[in-house]
């Protein structure tokens, strides 16, 4: 039995609220058990240097300093980002990226900030489900205003964590259970079931490539209830 009384294969509860930036061009807080994140789209009429067509999503990605059970110093006490913070927003911005046309995004860029409220595990998944509600609610925007032609993103995308804890594979771990596992995977996934990014890791051992499979059948399971709920606050993606 889970510390919670889950089903190995059962999420948290999730709740995505919309729109709840006054200012950002698309947001969502995203409710994960205990892991709350903030993601808000901010949409900019330029692209970076490196974009020579279309447009460009990026993100960023932050834990505040009580996010966790001890204060963190935040990242730019120390002058520079935090290796982990840097690492994560990459993920978010590659797992936002794979799910849009960047030739129809037209010349803009969209900076999805993920910033961690209160963390109990998963919340570099949590900041992709949530931000790819923001996301879309941005490019709405810009739809909505007779900036862009069509939609740019094209398919749903979220992310949920899988892991072994007490040699049980079980799904979306929360900060007690992921502090325990030996082997610990991170899964991004289109709505549809195929996989854009896996993080896996073996915390106190190796895994075996049918260890490496439950896991990600977990997470697959996992992430079609993602898109269910973005389906349910989105609609489809026009």
């Amino acid at each position: 039995m889970r510390n919670d009384g889950r089903a190995a294969d059962q999420l948290r509860p999730v709740k995505l609220t919309p729109g709840v930036s006054r200012f950002a061009e698309g947001s969502c807080l995203i409710e994960m058990g205990d892991t709350v994140v903030l993601c808000c789209a901010s949409v900019e009429e330029r692209v970076p240097p490196h974009v020579q067509s279309g447009g460009w999503i990026t993100a960023e990605y932050a834990m505040l300093p009580r996010a966790n059970r001890e204060r963190t110093k935040r990242d730019v006490s120390r002058l520079k980002l935090a290796p982990r913070s840097a690492e994560i927003q990459r993920l978010v911005g590659r797992a936002l990226r794979s799910a849009a046309d960047l030739e129809a995004l037209g010349e803009h860029t969209i900076t999805v900030d993920c910033d961690v409220l209160q963390g109990d595990g998963g919340t570099r998944t949590a900041a992709v489900t949530g931000g790819f509600v923001a996301l879309v609610l941005a490019c709405r925007q810009l739809l909505a205003a007779g900036k862009i032609e069509r939609m740019p993103v094209t398919e749903f995308v979220s992310g949920v964590s899988a892991g072994i804890v007490d040699d049980e594979p079980l799904l979306d771990l929360c900060y007690e259970e992921d502090s325990r596992a030996v082997v610990d995977l991170n899964c991004v996934m289109t709505g549809d079931g195929r996989i854009i990014e896996l993080q896996g890791t073996g915390e106190a051992r190796p895994f075996t490539l049918e260890e490496q499979q439950t896991l990600v059948a977990l997470c697959r399971g996992g992430n079609t209830q993602l898109t269910e709920l973005q389906h349910a606050v989105l609609g489809d993606l026009t």
